[in-house]
């Protein structure tokens, strides 16, 4: 029981991980003993947060490897570099994800709703079909989508995106019903409001900020932290027969908390 959540020796790729939700899962799995990828657009905000990791832990924790999701070469070098440089990857969490328009679906461009689902959904796919066979051939992994509750509600500004954080749920249940025999693992989580830069333009405006948090029991918006644990939890051993499933961390606010 005392490994319950010991990730030594494991080797997690995520994305996104520069800064935000990714950067906290990646420094909390280090915290668990792990190796992490650092991955996102910008070379030098890998190397930054693969840095200071490794200023924690010990050189070789983290290394950097960027990495556009839009980009299935990039993708394909951020898998082929891993392997090269760790051997194997036992931990993918597909965190990073895109939303560049706000407001009414009747709004949307084709060009920005063809760019919310390829980049959230389909490059999960494109990846997760990189990664898998390894994990399929050891006969254990574990698979992460970082979705949303947005994925389980209505909204009238960020319709699209929510559209595709639904669409994860449903990827992550058809791989965990294709992986399940060989042990490999693929389970979602959805956040809340996370005071995250990418949900900058909800937090920081106080009306939207208010109307968010007075439904909610715990009456405030999360940290990037509290979404890490729930990531360290379906990457460790203690969630083995844990699979296709969607673990919610949102202070509540889905309960429908009324008067």
């Amino acid at each position: 029981m005392s490994n319950l959540f010991n990730l030594t020796g494991k080797v997690a790729v995520i994305t996104g991980s520069s800064r935000g939700i990714g950067r906290a899962i990646a420094e909390a799995m280090a915290d668990q003993g792990a190796r992490v990828v650092i991955s996102s657009r910008k070379a030098d905000a890998c190397a930054e947060a693969a840095q200071a990791i490794n200023a924690k832990h010990g050189e070789g924790t983290a290394i950097a490897i960027p990495a556009n999701i839009s980009s299935k070469d990039d993708l394909q070098h951020l898998v082929d570099e891993t392997h090269r440089q760790l051997g194997r990857i036992d931990i993918l969490v597909c965190n990073a994800a895109s939303n560049p328009y706000y407001g009414p679906m009747a709004g949307i461009g084709d060009d920005q709703f063809r760019k919310i689902l390829e980049n959230n959904v389909i490059a999960n796919h494109w990846l997760i079909s990189m990664v898998a066979p390894g994990m399929l051939e050891r006969k254990d992994g574990s698979i992460i989508l970082i979705s949303s509750i947005g994925g389980m509600t209505g909204s009238t500004m960020i319709g699209a995106y929510n559209i595709s954080k639904a669409a994860d749920f449903q990827l992550a249940r058809n791989l965990a019903a294709e992986f399940g025999a060989a042990g490999v693992r693929v389970n979602c989580i959805a956040p809340g409001l996370i005071r995250t830069d990418f949900a900058r333009a909800i937090w920081e405006n106080p009306d939207t900020l208010k109307a968010v948090t007075r439904h909610t029991p715990m009456q405030r918006i999360g940290e990037v932290h509290e979404i890490a644990g729930a990531a360290v939890f379906l990457a460790s051993p203690a969630s083995t027969f844990m699979t296709g499933q969607t673990v919610v961390v949102d202070g509540g606010s889905t309960i429908g908390v009324g008067l």
